[in-house]
């Protein structure tokens, strides 16, 4: 029951207030910030508790003068509108009681490789790559690439790349997945339409302090870069590889110049992996994680299509259609990203009204 949980709220918000003016307390600087972020947490809802409360009063007066005959046309109008005002208010506390993701406010690491189509779908991975870089400017996020491996024709065999700005994961989580493209490619003389893919995975950069690497859990590696050049590598002999042993989970970084720059980047790459498997607590449920966000690159599994011929952009999840394609390839997301996080919004209120 909604009351309930709202009560407990309600009391843990008054012994917090109780602790915050104590002595002991006040002096703790560690322990006073923790208090307050808590009650700063708790405030919104305790407050629209409150006034809920003082609503169902009003809602039991205007009750009880109906049987007043000279108050009864009053009373009646003035509950229709308390009546509207708690359902209004009740709403809004439900929302508020939605649960956060403790990831939303992280970076992101991003990953793309080509799925079904060959040469088609490494170009396509490289658009989607070019897709994040503008989102990420149009946003004022931090992109950088850690390791891109291109082809001779300008496409993308592998791409990891982290993107730094509030709210990254929030936005961003919802990339995860199969893409499809459909258009005629450069190769196709004959001018037909071909269906390619690309698989995107979007992982919560993880702090250092939350996932131990011991040294003897990775071997390190270091080769020179290759590649056909384009703007995203540098040709060094700084390129590093790392293997963490316990997991098989490999990680390359030759984006930039300095070997120890190279390797701080692929450990932060690891980390994050790790965390996301930390986070499912088996290597058996990592693997069924992973595989629902990039499925196995099969051209009928996927979130999003983009149609060349038409124009247009398609979410599955969302159900939406947009005919301009290529302003949504130039990073402008926005509007996809909004209905997704609605949709996801509605899904978490839905859950927590079947639970209450």
């Amino acid at each position: 029951m909604i009351d309930n949980q709202l009560e407990a709220m309600e009391a843990r918000y008054e012994e917090l207030s109780v602790a915050s003016e104590q002595s002991d307390v006040t002096q703790d600087i560690k322990r006073y910030q923790e208090i307050l972020r808590e009650m700063n947490e708790l405030e919104g809802p305790v407050s629209k508790w409150r006034e809920l409360k003082k609503l169902r009063g009003e809602e039991r007066d205007a009750e009880e003068m109906l049987s007043d005959p000279e108050m009864a046309d009053a009373a009646e109008a003035e509950l229709k509108e308390v009546r509207q005002r708690i359902r209004d208010l009740t709403q809004e506390i439900k929302i508020m009681l939605i649960p956060v993701d403790p990831n939303d406010n992280r970076n992101v690491i991003i990953e793309i490789r080509p799925g079904a189509g060959g040469d088609e779908a490494a170009l396509f991975a490289a658009l989607l790559l070019r897709m994040y870089q503008r989102y990420a400017e149009r946003h004022r996020m931090r992109f950088e690439p850690v390791s891109v491996t291109d082809t001779e024709l300008g496409g993308v065999k592998e791409a990891t790349v982290t993107l730094s700005g509030s709210g990254a994961y929030s936005r961003l989580k919802f990339e995860s997945g199969v893409h499809r493209i459909q258009r005629v490619p450069v190769t196709e003389a004959g001018g037909r339409i071909h269906t390619s893919t690309a698989t995107v995975a979007v992982l919560p950069e993880a702090e250092d302090v939350e996932v131990e690497i011991r040294p003897d859990d990775v071997r390190i590696d270091t080769y020179r870069a290759s590649g056909h050049g384009g703007q995203y590598i540098n040709r060094t002999d700084s390129a590093v590889r790392l293997t963490h042993l316990p997991t098989g989970l490999v990680v390359t970084c030759q984006d930039e110049k300095s070997q120890l720059k190279n390797k701080e980047k692929a450990f932060k790459v690891l980390r994050s992996r790790l965390y996301d498997l930390y986070r499912t607590q088996s290597e058996e449920a990592y693997a069924e994680n992973r595989r629902a966000q990039v499925g196995s690159g099969e051209r009928n599994e996927r979130i999003r299509t983009y149609n060349f011929p038409q124009g247009r952009v398609t979410d599955h999840r969302a159900n939406l259609t947009l005919y301009r394609l290529e302003a949504v390839l130039d990073g402008d997301l926005d509007e996809i990203i909004d209905a997704l996080f609605l949709q996801e919004q509605e899904m978490k209120l839905k859950k927590l009204e079947e639970n209450l």
